[in-house]
């Protein structure tokens, strides 16, 4: 979810873009719609399980008063998840192999800014669920036209592949954009938030699909003026396999093995899987226009960098698991054989043994390969990541992210909080799916790996540590999409007179190393770091900003 000061950034940036006022011009020609920046419209993708869904079944709930009826809130209703769990769950579950609803239950996203703006209305739980509230209040406080903002809720439950296929959802986006354009006479702002950004990004991929190639770029220069990617996981998020390992919860009074089961049968899981930045999947325009394109496949290359760097370019491994190893050796286990030795340690013939896993071996499908035959959810992870991800007929969303074809690009997150990047799992001798127990947690913090404990642990921490949730090198992988020069200005986010602000011009990047400001910081206060291109591609800007002490 967004928290309060996150909201305030995109508050400013909105008035800055002139949604319904006189407007602030930042770069480019102003397009056709002639520079007048009332013209534009803001478009919101939320963040994962950020939209309300609602029932579209009667369903009679044994033992509880509470039934489910007709667009009753299911996500997030938490006086139901309390009185009628196993109801909930039949609401909220999909089939793991086909992505299809409980027999006696489905749940369809709610539609419009009510969707994405408290999840459990109430007013206890509607504070505590508050995503955009807040931030829609003070559109309207400053002015901001009704119509000038749109959101654009999905299932957040479904892989890429099924949203178009099941709701038509990146059709519907489409036609959002261009309805926008004909309402207002001008362009679209995206404001897309954590998972909201991998669902854009996969938008663009599928548009190239739609529109003839030489028609592409001018369609996007047409219906979007500039993109702002908040909290961005771009190399994904560790805690996406301490979820599919242990469960997440959300929060919600459930247990973890419940929060496991229901998060696994999600196809969306592993849409934040950590990933290399070294591999790359082939290009969309030759898998469909070249010959022989018969089952979809990609191909999943890698840099001779992935061998040579630790971790696939990480602070440290992101699963280390413990796993029973007989005397016969893990050749006794088929799925342990395409395990390469380095994995294991030196334990001969003990019990149990540890397997270590870098973001790469996460993403490729070697760590559920490995994890076969000591856990149920292992194939059916496996079979998801392959169908779902690996065979997606658009792009293999497990890759890299180059810089979108958009004019102007912000990319806006939180630094320098305490962020999990790597676990230890061990057996816990209990039955799934509670057969799995974290032993440790590695964590970064400002520049260096400490374990749960508290010790310091070896590793290749980076400059910063992330946002509380994505760590530093998923959310400033954007910098790689800054020009060739670069200018750095770092200054206080309260107020101040001008004297602690920090200015470095034309610093040079080097896009294969993050650029690391030559600048101080005071302990007392909080700064914001701003990236901005000197030189950048022609018609084209980008930008990042980092929060101190921020989550996003």
């Amino acid at each position: 979810m967004m928290g309060g000061d996150s909201r305030v950034v995109l508050t400013v940036l909105l008035l800055l873009q002139g949604l319904g006022g006189e407007g602030i011009e930042f770069g480019g020609d102003g397009g056709d719609f002639g520079g007048d920046y009332s013209k534009l419209s803001g478009i919101i993708i939320p963040g994962f399980a950020s939209t309300q869904l609602r029932a579209w079944s009667i369903l009679d709930c044994p033992y509880s008063p509470l039934d489910f009826n007709p667009l009753d809130l299911v996500w997030l209703d938490t006086t139901k998840l309390l009185s009628a769990v196993n109801c909930w769950l039949k609401c909220i579950l999909l089939d793991p192999y086909n992505q299809t609803d409980h027999p006696e239950c489905k749940s369809r996203p709610d539609s419009g800014l009510s969707a994405i703006t408290e999840l459990d209305p109430g007013y206890i739980t509607g504070p505590l669920s508050s995503v955009w509230k807040e931030w829609i209040k003070w559109c309207i406080e400053f002015g901001i036209e009704a119509n000038a903002i749109i959101a654009v809720p999905y299932d957040w439950r479904l892989s890429p592949t099924m949203l178009e296929e099941r709701d038509l959802y990146f059709h519907k986006l489409k036609l959002t954009f261009e309805t926008a354009l004909k309402l207002r006479g001008g362009p679209s702002i995206v404001f897309a938030h954590s998972l909201g950004n991998n669902v854009f990004r996969y938008f663009l991929e599928w548009l190239k699909l739609e529109i003839a190639p030489k028609h592409y770029f001018e369609w996007l220069d047409q219906h979007i003026h500039a993109y702002f990617a908040v909290g961005a996981p771009l190399l994904g998020a560790p805690d996406t396999i301490k979820a599919i390992l242990s469960g997440s919860t959300f929060g919600l009074p459930i247990s973890e093995g419940t929060a496991r089961v229901m998060c696994n049968s999600f196809g969306s899981s592993m849409w934040m899987m950590p990933l290399s930045k070294y591999c790359r999947g082939e290009d969309v325009y030759w898998k469909h226009f070249s010959k022989g394109n018969g089952g979809v496949h990609h191909s999943y290359r890698c840099s001779e960098q992935e061998p040579r760097s630790n971790y696939s370019g990480w602070p440290t491994y992101i699963a280390n698991i413990e796993v029973p190893l007989v005397h016969a050796g893990y050749e006794a286990y088929p799925s342990l054989s395409e395990v390469t030795h380095e994995n294991l340690t030196s334990m001969e013939c003990g019990l149990p043994t540890q397997l270590s896993f870098s973001a790469r071996e996460t993403s490729d499908g070697t760590f559920f390969k490995a994890i076969e035959n000591y856990d149920p959810d292992g194939k059916r992870l496996s079979y998801q990541l392959h169908r779902l991800y690996h065979s997606d007929p658009v792009l293999n969303p497990l890759t890299p992210w180059d810089r979108p074809p958009i004019k102007t690009v912000f990319c806006i997150y939180g630094t320098d909080l305490k962020t999990e990047v790597g676990y230890y799992f061990a057996p816990s001798g209990k039955p799934y799916p509670d057969n799995w127990i974290i032993t440790d947690v590695i964590y970064e913090i400002e520049g260096s790996l400490i374990s749960r404990s508290g010790n310091l642990v070896d590793g290749d921490p980076g400059i910063a540590s992330g946002d509380e949730t994505v760590p530093y090198h998923s959310l400033s992988w954007c910098k790689s999409w800054l020009g060739p020069k670069v200018n750095i200005t770092r200054a206080p986010q309260a107020e101040h007179d001008g004297s602690d602000v920090q200015i470095d011009m034309n610093v040079e990047n080097n896009r294969e190393e993050d650029i690391v400001p030559n600048m101080t910081r005071s302990q007392r206060g909080k700064y914001i770091t701003y990236y901005e291109d000197s030189e950048s591609i022609p018609g084209k800007r980008t930008a990042v900003w980092e929060l101190d002490k921020e989550t996003s």
